[in-house]
């Protein structure tokens, strides 16, 4: 099974996800640490991609391509269930288009690297305009197991939070989280999202009552969708 490592640079999160010998970086602006990792572990970088294509998200592109022989994947040319191998161990691409057209979110084993598409406790601004496909894209990263592990693009932990309880100042989960959440090597589950991320309880009680209460449209799934994403 693939191990994943986590780096910071700003507020933004790279990653590595390695195998015995071979690893798999993945919007790895913190080129530097990741290459004294790689030498410390004598790991093979064999591929450099990125969960989409905006500037913050791919300074460390050209640095780890110049000092290793890995190949590049273009992130906006995978087929949506592309397979690529580590060490013989497949990661799997999901086209997830929403934040930007060409969102990619990279799954292996329990591993979820969702880049802007979802937050820890949020999730992403859909620059595209697309709605409806942000939304199918969220609905079919709901339907992974719930013990699936959510590796965002930015720690925005903080704000997120702040928000979520502010539309459900009654939900215990959230402060939980805050309280659990390891600042060093961040991530939460796909069963900690659906306690705690607005985004993907349209369908709990709370936020039926906050849209309610509000005057929004919440008679479908798409409708209260909508109405989460129009409110400030």
């Amino acid at each position: 099974m693939l191990q994943i490592v986590q780096f910071r640079y700003g507020d933004n999160l790279a990653y590595l996800l390695y195998g015995p010998t071979e690893a798999l970086a993945i919007d790895g602006g913190a080129w530097q640490e990741i290459l004294a990792f790689l030498e410390q572990n004598r790991l093979m970088l064999a591929y450099v991609t990125n969960t989409h294509r905006h500037y913050d998200h791919t300074p460390g592109d050209d640095h780890l391509l110049r000092k290793t022989k890995a190949g590049f994947l273009d992130c906006t040319a995978f087929a949506d269930g592309e397979k690529i191998l580590i060490d013989g161990e497949p990661v799997i691409a999901y086209r997830t288009p929403g934040h930007s057209m060409d969102s990619v979110c990279f799954h292996a084993g329990q591993n979820l690297v969702t880049g802007d598409t979802l937050f820890n406790a949020t999730v992403g601004n859909c620059f595209t305009g697309d709605l409806k496909g942000f939304f199918d894209s969220i609905q079919r990263l709901m339907a992974l197991p719930d013990d699936t592990r959510i590796f965002a693009g930015h720690d925005y932990v903080r704000d997120s939070l702040a928000f979520a309880r502010h539309l459900e100042p009654d939900n215990p989960e959230i402060e939980r989280f805050r309280q659990t959440c390891d600042p060093h090597f961040l991530f939460s589950t796909l069963a900690q999202e659906k306690t705690m991320n607005p985004y993907l309880r349209f369908n709990e009680e709370p936020i039926l009552r906050l849209l309610q209460k509000r005057g929004l449209p919440h008679a479908t799934e798409w409708e209260r969708w909508q109405s989460l994403m129009a409110i400030e």
